[in-house]
């Protein structure tokens, strides 16, 4: 099944069911009027949803209205919790070489993760609006997923049947802020902006044997002003599954219905520089910040700019079809005037 929230009723926007092909949609208001309302009574609207679902892909829903995703907020737009983690520790090793530092055995076994600013995502066509270039603007795509209820102490194991529905995300950072944060100890704040988040949301079983192991086995493909920029696959070097993730947060507290969590960068392991970019038949990158931490561990500096006004970032997310299953991010950095 495929949900998405379209930019109207309020604050919290209108639920629709999109047919699998994101031609067509259907608001919902006798079922839920948001996705947050069906996330919180769940085991009644789902089914509801599906038959909708059923009908707008058999041709039988005559209401059916064309899908735009340029009318779409973010699925959510806005959630009681967004956690993002780290789960490709390729990653954060590349991220503490270039900087000279080991690699702390844990992080192999207790993932990294911080939480976000959730209160205000943007919609997937939305600009990615900041004052300064001199911030070091910087895409990071990224798989999510929504939760449904999920009590404390809950192992990985139990959570799985609690993950909803699956989405794609540009979790945008401002990389020349992130080092005075990290310095006072206290984590990300002003460098991580606001989030947008892909115009579907999917149930894992739309993946078909592509969900696996609480892991999305297919590439995530990212243009950067209309030139591939990376192919990673997302369920190759995911150290850790979704429900690792999911247990990870839910070690000291419960989680509630409509929680997102994110996976962290996608990223491949790479022979380096000369064997990682596109151009050099790798998988390339998910963001910025990885190709300059290769240019510099082999060069001694970054040589790639991080993003400017006018550049525009393509996320989506294909299956074997070549169709897309989440519709794509498209942003185009722009300066913010109030």
């Amino acid at each position: 099944m495929k949900l998405a929230t379209l930019k109207q009723g309020g604050r919290d926007g209108t639920l629709v069911v999109v047919n699998r092909s994101l031609t067509h949609c259907r608001p919902v208001p006798a079922i839920a009027r948001t996705l947050q309302a069906a996330l919180d009574d769940w085991a009644v609207c789902e089914p509801q949803l599906q038959q909708v679902y059923e009908a707008l892909n058999s041709g039988a829903a005559t209401d059916a209205v064309p899908f735009d995703p340029l009318l779409c907020h973010s699925p959510l737009p806005r959630a009681y919790q967004w956690a993002d983690g780290s789960a490709y520790v390729n990653h954060v090793e590349l991220v503490r070489r270039a900087r000279g530092a080991e690699l702390p055995a844990e992080f192999w076994n207790d993932p990294l993760m911080y939480q976000g600013g959730s209160d205000s995502f943007v919609g997937p066509r939305d600009p990615i609006y900041t004052l300064s270039e001199d911030w070091g603007i910087d895409l990071e795509a990224e798989v999510a997923v929504i939760t449904g209820d999920v009590k404390m102490g809950t192992t990985a194991e139990q959570c799985a049947p609690a993950i909803r529905l699956l989405m794609l995300v540009n979790d945008v950072s401002l990389r020349n802020l992130i080092p005075g944060e990290l310095a006072k100890g206290f984590g990300f704040f002003q460098s991580k902006p606001a989030t947008a988040f892909s115009p579907v949301a999917i149930t894992p079983d739309e993946l078909g044997n592509d969900w696996s192991e609480g892991r999305v086995h297919r590439p995530l493909i990212v243009h950067i002003n209309g030139q591939m920029f990376g192919k990673p696959d997302a369920g190759t070097d995911m150290t850790f599954s979704f429900p690792q993730l999911v247990a990870h947060v839910t070690k000291t507290r419960e989680m509630e219905a409509g929680s997102i969590i994110g996976s962290g960068t996608v990223s491949n392991k790479q022979g380096g520089l000369n064997g990682s970019s596109i151009a050099n038949g790798g998988v390339g990158y998910c963001c910025l910040a990885e190709v300059r931490m290769y240019e510099t561990i082999e060069t001694g500096k970054p040589q790639t700019s991080f993003l400017k006004f006018g550049d525009t970032v393509r996320i989506e997310m294909l299956d074997l079809d070549g169709k897309s299953i989440f519709g794509a991010i498209e942003q185009r950095v722009e300066h913010y005037v109030g």
